[in-house]
């Protein structure tokens, strides 16, 4: 298997960076994984790093190619959670530790994804956004009820309001798990924190991300730049792990 990967993460304008993104590939496999602490939260930071390594973890643990991808990633999901969520034993509720994540693996020439809250996946093509996943979120709910648009949802009150996510209650959180996806030479897959989406329009991610003259870990460091750059002074944490499919040996 033959891709160009990479991964960043940028604190912005926060005293602390509660993000974080690891990309592993081995032969036959590639895990990309990005986890969001969720800021008002206690130990959002270690949250998102055991949530991280979990998942991880599992993947090297697993032999590969993985033969049941899908189930990999619930399985993994869920047991990420149930170690955040021993992270809040004895904490009130509202205090909890809790955790927003994106998951995506890829092996043959599918890519299969995963996701918890408002990180997200994005599968593009030259210059077209195939895909992307669709937030657990009340504006994401507005937007495609069509109540608002995409453009109001920038500036909607709730739109920082998360309605799933790792951690806080035991009960095993709503994610969404994407059947496989052919992928083709030249195609980039990436995971995000809301820090990279938040404040930039489609056509701005895709312009900074998908430039196959130059390496993916420049496009990534260009898109995160732009990201922080556009969120302003108190920018939120930008991370991101991505993958450029080149081809299947």
């Amino acid at each position: 298997m033959r891709v160009d990967y990479s991964e960043l993460s940028l604190i912005g304008g926060r005293d602390e960076n509660q993000d974080r993104c690891a990309a592993a590939v081995s032969d036959d496999s590639a895990l990309l994984v990005v986890v969001d602490g969720m800021g008002g939260h206690a130990d959002g930071a270690k949250a998102a790093e055991v949530a991280t390594r979990q998942i991880v973890e599992s993947f090297w643990h697993t032999r590969q190619p993985l033969l049941d991808p899908l189930g990999f990633l619930h399985l993994t999901i869920g047991a990420a959670h149930e170690a955040v969520v021993a992270l809040g034993a004895g904490v009130p509720l509202d205090q909890k530790a809790r955790a927003t994540c994106a998951v995506c693996l890829v092996q043959g020439n599918m890519a299969y994804w995963a996701h918890v809250g408002d990180s997200r996946v994005y599968h593009c093509r030259g210059r077209e956004l195939l895909e992307r996943t669709r937030d657990h979120s009340h504006v994401e709910f507005l937007i495609r009820e069509g109540v608002i648009t995409a453009d109001q949802a920038q500036a909607h009150p709730m739109r920082n309001y998360v309605e799933s996510c790792l951690g806080g209650e035991p009960l095993l959180p709503e994610m969404s798990i994407v059947a496989g996806r052919r992928v083709q030479a030249g195609d980039t897959l990436m995971v995000c924190s809301d820090g990279v989406w938040g404040s930039l329009a489609p056509g701005d991610l895709l312009a900074c991300l998908v430039p196959a003259e130059r390496p993916l870990r420049d496009n990534l460091a260009k898109l995160l730049e732009k990201a922080v750059v556009a969120n302003g002074s108190g920018s939120d944490n930008s991370s991101a792990a991505a993958l450029r499919w080149l081809s299947a040996s």
